[in-house]
This record gives C-alpha cells, sequence and structure tokens, in this order.
C-alpha cells in the first residue's frame, strides 16, 4: 500500500498590521493641523502643505531606512521657504525646494553624510529658539485680527504695538480660548493616552465656527481650500533668482538634514534600529524633488510627527503609507470643513505645537557650558534681527567658520618623558615629564591639511631655532593622512632643519601617512629621507643611539 504523502508545509498567515493602520490614522490626524498651521506660516494655500505631506509619506518609505521617521513640512522649513517667498513670490519658494531636493541627491550619491555634524548643536539650538519666537510673533496678529506689514520678528513686534488700538477682541478671545484649551488638552489628557491636541481643538474651531457663524462677527476664517492638480511643473523663476536659491540652498539642505537626521538617530537608539544615512539624504532628496516638482512645501522628518507615529505603535514603514491614505481620505471629505476653521483657532494651534520651543532652556544650559555655546546666541539674535534666511545662513557659516578655524590653529605640545614608564606626555600639564637633552619632542594636537600644515610646521621651525637641538622628534598621533600641501611642507620643514643641522624625525605614524611619504619621495633610500617610527618612544631610542650632530647646548626650558 503506497504510504501517503504528508500535507505540504504552509507558513503561518502573518497577522495583520492593525498597529500600523491605527499609527497612520492617528499620524494623519496630527499632520492634517499641522499641515494647514505651517501653510499659514509658509505664506501659502494650505493644499502645498498637505500635498507635501502625502508625497512625503509615500516617497520616503520607498528609500528611506527608519521604520518610524514621517516625512512631511516642518515648522524650520515652512518658515524659510515664507522667506523666499517674501523674495520673490511662490515660484522662488519652490524652486528653493527644488534645488535643495537636488542637493539632498547629490549628498546621497557622494555619501557625504558627514554634513550634518557640519551644523554644531548651539548654533542649531539657537537658530530653532529663535525661529520658534518670529513664528510664535507672526501668528499674534491673525490672534488680534489685524494686519501687520514685516517679516522681521522686530518689525512684527513694533506692528503689533502699533495696531494695539485696532485689536479685534472677540478673535483675540477666540484665540486665547483655543490656546488654553490645547494646553490643557497637552498637558492633561494628552500625558494618559494619545490624542492628537491639534486635531480636537481645530475640530471644536470648525463646529463654533458652524454653529455660530463666527465669520458674520468678523473673526477671519481659512477659507475653501481649491483641490490642485497633480501636474509636474518646473518653476518659472529668472536666473538671478535661480542663482539666489542656489546660494540659499545648502544652508536650508543643513539645517533640514540636522533635524531630521536628529529625530531619526535618537528614536533609532531608543528602539535599537539600525539606520543609513547616506539612504536617508536620498530619501529625504527624493521627497523634496517631487514635491517641489508637485509644487509642494519643503519636507522633513520633524520630532514631533516621528515620535507620535511611534506612540501610537507604529512597527513598519507601513504606517506613513497608511497615514497618507487616512490623510487623503481627510483631504477629499474634510475640505468643506476646513473652510469654516477661524484663523485665530488655526494661529492659537501653531503657538500651542511650538510652545515647548519658547523657553531657552536649552539655549541657557549650553552656555553654561562653555566653549561655544555663545554661537546659540548669536544664531538666535541674527534670525530675530535679520530674518529666517540671513539668520540661517549666518548660524550656518558661523559652524563651518568656527570648524576651519579650529583645524587652522597652530596647536602643538612638547612632550616629556614620565618616570619609570614609555610614556611621553605634554611637559605643561604634567610638571614630572622629563626633558630629553638634545632632542626636542614635539606632538601635533590635530590633523595636518592644506589649511594649517604650513603655520604648524613654521610653528615648529621657531621652536627649534629657539632652543637649538640636534633633532626634532614630530609626533603624528593626530593624524590619519597627508595631502599634497601637508606633505610638501613637511619635506620643506625636514629641509629647513637640515640646514641648520638639525635632523626631522617622525613618531607615531600611521599606514597611511606612511603611504603620503612614499608618494613624495619621503621615505628611506632618498636623499631627502625623513625616519619615521611607530612610536615616540622607538623614536627616541633610535635617535640616541646615532651619533648626534654637533650641537650646540640646549635650553629645554625655552618655547617660542
Amino acid at each position: 500500500m503506497p504510504a501517503t504523502p504528508l500535507p505540504a508545509a504552509t507558513a503561518p498567515p502573518r497577522p495583520l498590521p492593525w498597529g500600523d493602520l491605527l499609527a497612520g490614522v492617528s499620524v494623519a490626524g496630527v499632520l492634517l493641523p499641522e499641515a494647514v498651521a505651517y501653510a499659514a506660516i509658509a505664506g501659502v494655500a494650505p493644499m502645498h502643505a498637505l500635498l507635501a505631506a502625502l508625497i512625503g509619506l509615500c516617497v520616503y518609505p520607498l528609500v528611506g531606512t527608519s521604520r518610524f521617521a514621517i516625512v512631511a513640512p516642518t515648522s524650520s522649513a515652512a518658515a524659510v521657504f515664507a522667506s523666499a517667498v517674501a523674495a520673490g513670490g511662490p515660484s522662488m519658494g519652490f524652486g528653493l525646494v527644488l534645488v535643495t531636493g537636488a542637493l539632498f541627491l547629490a549628498a546621497g550619491v557622494l555619501r557625504a553624510g558627514f554634513l550634518g555634524a557640519f551644523i554644531s548643536r548651539p548654533v542649531l539650538r539657537g537658530f530653532t529658539w529663535g525661529l520658534a519666537v518670529t513664528i510664535v510673533l507672526k501668528q499674534l496678529p491673525h490672534v488680534a485680527g489685524v494686519h501687520v506689514a514685516g517679516s522681521q520678528a522686530i518689525h512684527v513686534l513694533t506692528g503689533l504695538f502699533e495696531a494695539t488700538e485696532r485689536f479685534h477682541w472677540p478673535s483675540v478671545q477666540l484665540g486665547a480660548a483655543a490656546l488654553a484649551l490645547w494646553l490643557v488638552v497637552h498637558h492633561g489628557l494628552h500625558r494618559v493616552v494619545f490624542v492628537p491636541q491639534s486635531l480636537v481643538v481645530l475640530a471644536l474651531g470648525i463646529g463654533a465656527s458652524w454653529l455660530f457663524d463666527l465669520g458674520s462677527l468678523g473673526i477671519a476664517l481659512v477659507g475653501h481650500i481649491e483641490w490642485q492638480s497633480l501636474a509636474v511643473q518646473l518653476p518659472v523663476m529668472s536666473t538671478e533668482h535661480w542663482l539666489r536659491m542656489i546660494e540659499v540652498a545648502p544652508a536650508l539642505l543643513l539645517i533640514l538634514f540636522a533635524e531630521s537626521w536628529g529625530s531619526v538617530r535618537s528614536l533609532a537608539l531608543q528602539n535599537g534600529d539600525q539606520v543609513d544615512v547616506n539612504r536617508e539624504l536620498l530619501a529625504f532628496g527624493a521627497s523634496n524633488l517631487a514635491s517641489a516638482l508637485l509644487q509642494g512645501l519643503p519636507v522633513g522628518a520633524g520630532f514631533s510627527a516621528a515620535s507620535a507615529n511611534a506612540s501610537a505603535g507604529a512597527r513598519s514603514k507601513l504606517a506613513g503609507v497608511a497615514g497618507a491614505g487616512a490623510l487623503a481620505l481627510l483631504l477629499w471629505q474634510a475640505r468643506d470643513g476646513l473652510a469654516l476653521l477661524p484663523l485665530p483657532v488655526l494661529a492659537a494651534v501653531v503657538i500651542g505645537i511650538l510652545s515647548h520651543n519658547l523657553w531657552p532652556q536649552a539655549v541657557i544650559k549650553g552656555l553654561r557650558l562653555g566653549g561655544d555655546a555663545w554661537l546659540a546666541v548669536m544664531a538666535a539674535v541674527a534670525v530675530l534681527v535679520f530674518g529666517v534666511l540671513f539668520g540661517m545662513l549666518l548660524a550656518v557659516g558661523s559652524s563651518l567658520l568656527l570648524a576651519i578655524h579650529r583645524f587652522a590653529q597652530p596647536l602643538v605640545a612638547e612632550l616629556g618623558q614620565l618616570p619609570d614608564t614609555r610614556d611621553y606626555q605634554d611637559c605643561q600639564r604634567h610638571a614630572d615629564a622629563i626633558r630629553t637633552p638634545g632632542i626636542l619632542i614635539l606632538r601635533v594636537e590635530e590633523p595636518l591639511f592644506f589649511a594649517n600644515a604650513e603655520q604648524i610646521f613654521q610653528f615648529v621651525t621657531n621652536w627649534a631655532a629657539g632652543t637649538r637641538p640636534h633633532t626634532v622628534v614630530l609626533s603624528l598621533e593626530s593624524c590619519d593622512d597627508l595631502d599634497a600641501t601637508a606633505s610638501e611642507a613637511l619635506a620643506e620643514l625636514a629641509a629647513s632643519l637640515r640646514r641648520s643641522g638639525i635632523t626631522l624625525v617622525l613618531a607615531r605614524v600611521k599606514d597611511r601617512i606612511r603611504d603620503a611619504l612614499a608618494r613624495a619621495g619621503l621615505v628611506n633610500g632618498s636623499d631627502d629621507a625623513i625616519a619615521a617610527y611607530w612610536s615616540v618612544d622607538d623614536a627616541v631610542q633610535a635617535t640616541r643611539l646615532r651619533k648626534p650632530h654637533a650641537a650646540t647646548p640646549i635650553d629645554t626650558g625655552a618655547t617660542p
């Protein structure tokens, strides 16, 4: 009797991703009011922000590596967009988004994920605080029901004082009540159970507008939201405006990427996930490029939406796609309701969203640490006084200049041997360090490259001229490689010392530096060869074994 074949093994059915679907619905409830609010910040119709949110939610999961990131318009990006619009109209703003997206893609292809590190944390904190204050100040005229000219924080504040007698008090009362309700929901109910407080406040505002006909009381409403076609269209701008956007886009890229990468990496560390910085660059680039072609706002991975996604139970990138579907459904069914939304209520929601950034606690904490923390104050003042665009450029430029300034300083320490050890340490910091007679041991405290090599080697030459050793041992432990300028300057240093009867010896020389010495013809066997050793002690012992040059007595305590 033939054996009955065993039934083929079947994989257990995969559970339905209810957590991701519910998280997507929650995310849509967060993004809808935020998108409408950020459109008001940007100075364009809400559909531009809502469309950008849909694009970010759909495009990012195709390339991005974070399962929690929600790519949509952010307050900082909207404020920068508004500054571009003020300078040249909406086309200039969309052109800025297009160029920024292209730069993101180029940075991802070139694997330039290190760019985000070029904005120091103090600069980012100061910029964020100044931006939050600026945005809140710009919302106050909507709450007061008055028009105030000017785009800079100082001008808005001055205009508010001048328009005090024209305040529309029903608008003020409605805005104050909406803000109070937002804060109560946020600090009360929201801590017990996840509630999209912005959506709750906006829904109540729409209900009040419908029940009491707030428009007839002189309270401004959002108005009808026209559906925008999805036709691909390049921004139409003059060559001068394109060149201006090309100048501004790198700064927006750094600010947007630093903010987005901070939220992505923070949530990844909290949940033990791995994220790829260069794929994130590609994802942000594709999202912004698509948004620009469809006339949307710039997008990034804001921390509030991403953390809301994680808190709502998201487990995969499907939550973002589900959020896009829920948001599209809300737009299909709720546009007529959004038209009834009172502007004072919308402004109150914006103020509520940014309220946690208004107290400069992070800036004050940074100032206590000293160092470069003063950059936070400079960035905040630049944003408040000169506007978002100039403040952003100044903040990014200051970070880059500070990095270059630090690397370009000739920081060199003299080393001495610690008693009964083979260790050599800074003589100024270790009083028991013993200088070696006839040998000047110096350590370069930073990587050598074109901006600092000549200054550092001139510093070494002056030091040797003041102490008159027969040998200079130069420790390169902080250096990983030598560029062409540093290699040529090193050869010139060796030749200059040789003419003075001093031998140059290198210590703590890594493999890549040895390769650079070989390319420059400075290895053993050539007339200009420089001896290189793995450790300082090896260099000192080898120097002692050789017969030293006829040298004059040295003053081991002298410095240039």
